[in-house]
């Protein structure tokens, strides 16, 4: 067939109507470009096939460009057609459509070698893309309010408002061949339509059919179906097909005109949005699906050439459009890796930078570890460091020893001994001249390392202990003044440890949040160490270490993370890991109880107490609660109280009651003058009782599996076997998987693993927090998509840290959007 440039011409000035989506012709522009160029190599006249080459070279695939450049090959390619027949060359391609009839503006843009092999011209992102959501067609002010709640406020972010899920209608049937319980899509016509009355229900009903037969149609609640669907109209129809009266039948079915050539609800991948009152499905799908034709061609793919051809990634719009709309299951796939790379990779991206820019904004502190004060220290514990504390410390020493400051993550499971090595970094930082902060998320936690470094420092020195100040002589040539700070202690005592602190006196100052208050100034921060980091916001953790002029960041957690959502959270950070329990720590016995077995509980927990050992039991409420079925710690205390345990002693602990009185049950507990401690959360960490060997955790299945993990530290601690038993009383199925993992496993980082698998990275703790942006397409369980996006940043990063070479500035003006300013100038 020959073809001709009228034809050709037709199809290109389609195809800028369409936004250059390659859907002017069956099968694509490719094929029909390259039979046109085979077809003009044959002819005597070779002037416009040269000329055609230069824009359109044998061999290139159109359908792998990006919008913008298919644009330009199109114009250029209008152009040169234009020249060869006469036309006025310097018509705006698509000015006038031919027989379309439609006047299109697009901005022309010169094709260069750059954007043929992909990569981004050096041009702000298009303006248009930020501009109000309600420059799209169909979006009023009140509408846009809605979308709002979606968290759809730009252009853009409609554009990047993905479905959750599809629902597969692209198989289509005959009437004869529909199979009852399963989606089905048939293109049927409507005999007759008309409304009528289902139970008390006004609805709509209609016949339809093709040559194999007729369907009954049923739209529930919807009575004006029957005014929209007329008799004599071709539809499709995509639904579930079920049996009334022995008969198939449509209920409630996604439908559409037949004649509407490129469909939205029907006949093909359907997107499922999620909602907010006052949307539905189908209004959302009528304004994105024209949104995208309309928008997308302003899309700008920002990854460089070079990244998108070794990850083999397909072009930004494209990705996009078929995330929306995929034509298949492979091609949503592939869309969805596109997107979730890009997310992972600005992720990491931004991490490195914000570490960067910390580290290179001034110079740090340079601490001499080389010191014997730290082999003093060493010597005097009662014990000899683990394998894995050894090399923590090694690792922490390496980087005190930097200007640069330290940023490192230090994580190990219950009782591993962090705390000792943050005591040798600190002791190290005051023996040469500085001062450190520990800082640690309750007043609990902040005591329990108030109490231990003053422990662990007793065997070097002599302790002289007045209220919140414990100085310790006799170690280093100078007294060493440790001071804790809480936010409820009265506002004299907080000035003058406050006024201590600033004028040098104290050495080490153990606190809260009260660390971070204005009026708590350091005179020579060296060190700060943030425990529990994942307890803290951004902005906590970024106000201590503004404290000092750079100091070394240490922060710690006993929350094992898993290797993804350590790469994510905290790949601003170096890790050490202390994976090696001390000698003598046992594994602590877990049971998943049921509910009729609390009796036998209770009889274990009075066997222990008999034999002059302490018990916890853990209520996840302080009080009861109508809308949440679970144990509350108050009521707990009082039933356990008068009714189960009447001769034993009993504790309660929560974080409503004041300060000193938390202080106080924990002194009774901890001097064993109480059996029994009823408390809510607030124990997962910072408490140490040796002599407490068995623990009962009420409505275990509400707790993630860390959680757990957490509370079952507390006990274990002596030499005695220990126990753990979770009252579950009518778990979910993850519920159930939850607890029978606990039972079975005992190493905190497999459970972590588990953890993030069974609930998510959302509620595995609170990553909202982290500072970091929201991820809506990659999940931080496809490791192998992290650990690629991750090395590609890193590659990068070596190559242009700054992202100033031409290649990469649309990628750096991603970045910004992406990451907030505060947030690249904080660290975790």
């Amino acid at each position: 067939m020959t073809i001709s440039q009228e034809f050709i011409h037709k199809a290109l000035e389609l195809e800028i109507k369409k936004n250059c989506q390659d859907t002017a012709v069956i099968g694509g522009l490719d094929r029909l470009l390259q039979n046109w160029l085979s077809q003009m190599n044959s002819e005597p006249d070779k002037g416009l096939y040269r000329r055609i080459l230069k824009i359109w070279p044998s061999g290139q695939s159109y359908a792998s460009l990006t919008v913008t450049q298919r644009q330009s090959v199109v114009n250029g390619l209008l152009k040169a057609i234009s020249e060869k027949s006469g036309a006025d060359s310097r018509r705006p391609a698509g000015g006038n459509a031919g027989e379309i009839g439609v006047s299109v503006s697009v901005p022309i843009k010169k094709v260069t070698a750059a954007s043929r092999n992909g990569s981004a011209s050096i041009k702000a992102l298009p303006q248009a893309l930020d501009e109000p959501v309600t420059k799209v067609k169909g979006i009023s002010e009140v509408l846009s309010k809605k979308f709002a709640k979606l968290g759809v406020q730009t252009v853009r972010d409609l554009l990047y408002y993905f479905p959750h899920r599809h629902i597969d209608y692209s198989q289509r049937a005959f009437v004869s061949s529909l199979k009852i319980g399963q989606e089905n899509t048939i293109v049927a016509n409507v005999w007759e339509s008309r409304e009528v009355q289902l139970g008390t229900r006004r609805s709509a009903e209609a016949t339809v059919g093709d040559e194999t037969g007729n369907v009954r149609v049923i739209w529930f609640n919807q009575p004006y179906m029957a005014r929209s669907i007329r008799a004599g109209a071709r539809i499709i129809i995509s639904g579930k097909v079920s049996v009334f009266s022995g008969r198939p039948v449509f209920e409630s079915p996604e439908w559409e005109p037949y004649e509407d050539k490129d469909l939205v609800h029907t006949g093909r991948m359907v997107p499922v949005y999620p909602l907010t009152e006052g949307l539905s499905q189908r209004q959302i799908r009528r304004i994105i699906k024209p949104a995208l034709d309309l928008w997308c061609g302003q899309v700008v793919d920002f990854l460089p050439a070079a990244v998108r051809a070794r990850q083999n990634l397909v072009a930004l719009p494209a990705a996009i459009i078929q995330q929306h709309y995929p034509e298949n299951e492979a091609k949503k796939a592939e869309s969805r890796r596109r997107l979730a790379f890009d997310e992972l990779f600005l992720l990491q991206l931004g991490v490195m930078s914000r570490k960067r820019q910390w580290q290179e904004s001034q110079a740090g502190i340079s601490i001499r570890t080389t010191r014997p004060e730290l082999q003093t220290f060493l010597t005097s514990l009662p014990f000899q460091l683990t394998g894995a504390q050894r090399k923590a410390l090694e690792e922490i020493m390496g980087d005190l020893q930097k200007v640069q400051p330290m940023s490192r993550l230090l994580q190990g499971d219950v009782g591993s001994g962090k705390t000792v090595v943050a005591a040798a970094a600190l002791i190290l930082t005051v023996a040469d001249g500085y001062q450190g902060a520990m800082m640690a998320p309750t007043e609990i936690l902040a005591e329990q390392h108030w109490i231990t470094i003053r422990k662990v420092l007793s065997a070097v020195g002599t302790l002289v202990l007045e209220e919140d100040i414990c100085r310790v002589n006799g170690f280093l040539p100078q007294t060493i003044n440790i001071a804790l700070l809480k936010g409820d202690m009265g506002a004299e005592k907080k000035r003058r440890i406050a006024q201590a602190i600033a004028g040098g006196e104290i050495d080490i100052a153990i606190g809260t949040h009260a660390l971070i208050q204005k009026n708590v100034k350091f005179e020579k921060l060296g060190l700060v160490v943030v425990d529990e980091q994942h307890r803290f916001g951004v902005e906590q953790r970024s106000a201590l270490r503004q404290k000092g002029v750079n100091p070394h960041v240490l922060v710690m957690t006993a929350t094992p993370i898993p290797r993804t959502l350590a790469l994510t959270l905290y790949g601003d950070l170096d890790i050490s890991v202390i994976d090696e329990l001390p000698p003598g720590r046992q594994t602590i016995k877990t049971k998943w109880l049921r509910p009729e077995q609390r009796p036998s509980a209770y009889a274990f927990i009075r066997k222990q107490v008999q034999a002059g050992h302490q018990a916890f039991i853990i209520c996840p409420l302080v009080e009861e609660s109508d809308a949440i079925q679970a144990r509350a710690a108050v009521a707990e205390f009082e039933e356990l109280s008068h009714d189960v345990f009447p001769d034993l002693k009993l504790g309660l602990l929560h974080g409503r009651m004041s300060s000193r009185d938390k202080e106080a049950v924990m002194q009774q507990f901890n001097r064993a003058e109480l059996d029994i401690l009823v408390s809510t959360p607030v124990v997962e960490v910072g408490i140490d009782v040796p002599n407490a060997t068995v623990m009962l955790i009420e409505s275990a299945d509400r707790f993630g599996l860390s959680q757990i993990h957490q509370f079952r530290g507390r006990v274990g601690r002596g030499k005695d076997q220990s126990y753990c038993m979770l009252m579950a009383e009518n778990p979910t199925d993850i519920g159930r998987q939850r607890l029978d993992l606990i039972e079975k496993v005992h190493n905190g980082f497999l459970l972590a693993e588990e953890d993030l698998k069974l609930r998510g990275p959302g509620e595995f703790f609170g990553t909202r927090q982290s500072g970091l942006p929201d991820l809506k397409m990659a999940r931080l369980t496809d490791v192998t998509l992290l650990e690629i996006a991750r090395n590609e940043a890193i590659r990068l990063f070596k190559e242009d840290a700054l992202l100033n070479h031409p290649e990469n500035r649309l990628l750096a003006e991603n970045l910004a959007k992406v990451w907030t300013k505060s947030s690249l100038t904080e660290t975790s």
